[in-house]
């Protein structure tokens, strides 16, 4: 499981309490990579501790805020097991709904995406503005790269883990449109991607700032659907 952060002093603690709590509880083998995108609050110090209090947990700190999509690709990289497993800081997709994302890998997909679109899907309070801006960057992804994929940016994928270090080695994209590089380059190989519905719940102190990271991702889809 890779877990990115930047600046998550007050988010972390609990989160990495739920998923160790539910991983160990499960009985499985697991490995918790928290990567910390260059923050300049104490979210090193705290990932250092977590390694100190768990064997299972491996933090990979950046020197610098690269973005999502690089602090993610970092984290990618040294992992080793069957399933990567990326999800928020925030959690606002639970632990608990990894195993719908489980079962479509064990029907024979090779990514299951976490869908907050896909019908059966249970969105909570999300505002209006974010759920606009989320749908029209989906109809452009749509237009441009990956028809039929109603929810790209929901950030609880779970990928073969051969799969997810190839992808990710790749990876040309480092802010929040690295969902849709990744992506496409995994249907372009003829990879099969899954949209499963989840309970999401929304995170009032989301890093996402409509206007400003909506500019720079349609520009990366522009840029990602001409470089192919």
């Amino acid at each position: 499981m890779v877990v990115p952060a930047y600046n998550e002093e007050s988010r972390l603690p609990p989160s990495v309490a739920a998923a160790v709590g539910y991983l160990e509880s499960c009985g499985r083998r697991y490995e918790l990579i928290l990567v910390d995108d260059g923050s300049s609050d104490s979210t090193p110090t705290l990932i250092r501790e977590a390694e100190r209090a768990n064997r299972s947990v491996r933090g990979v700190l950046l020197s610098a805020n690269r973005g999502k999509g690089r602090a993610l690709a970092e984290g990618v990289a040294v992992s080793g097991g069957d399933l990567v497993l990326i999800s928020d800081a925030d959690f606002s997709a639970p632990i608990e709904e990894l195993p719908k994302l489980e079962a479509a890998i064990a029907d024979g997909a090779d990514v299951a995406i976490g869908s907050r679109a896909k019908r059966g899907a249970r969105e909570v309070d999300q505002p209006m503005h974010r759920r606009l801006m989320g749908k029209g960057f989906n109809l452009a992804v749509q237009a441009l790269l990956l028809p039929g994929l109603w929810d790209t940016q929901c950030g609880f994928k779970l990928f073969r883990g051969q799969l997810a270090r190839d992808l990710f080695g790749r990876l040309r994209t480092d802010g929040f449109a690295y969902d849709v590089e990744v992506l496409y380059e995994a249907r372009r190989a003829g990879w099969e991607v899954t949209e499963v519905p989840i309970r999401w719940m929304n995170s009032e102190t989301s890093r996402v700032r409509p206007v400003r990271h909506s500019s720079q991702m349609l520009a990366d889809l522009v840029r990602i659907r001409l470089s192919r």
